[in-house]
């Protein structure tokens, strides 16, 4: 009781069908289809961001790394 049946649905969408055509329904799906697709290439490229940020701050404390170690040598052999 007081719900939308299978049969009202059908009803309302064949009166929609009618009056926008099945045109506008295909150019929809493959309008929503690519905004899905945009947003899940946005969700990895975040990713990947994150990915090359963190890379390079390890590259970065690396060579920190490397240049304490030398001067340490530098200090032992002076």
């Amino acid at each position: 009781m007081g719900g939308i049946s299978i049969w009202q649905l059908g009803i309302i969408l064949l009166i929609v069908v009618l009056v926008f055509g099945t045109k506008k329904f295909r150019n929809l799906g493959s309008d929503l289809g690519s905004a899905v697709k945009g947003f899940k290439k946005a969700l990895g490229d975040e990713e990947n961001k994150d990915a090359d940020f963190d890379d390079a701050k390890k590259v970065a404390d690396q060579s920190v790394n490397a240049k304490e170690q030398q001067a340490e040598k530098d200090k032992e052999k002076a």
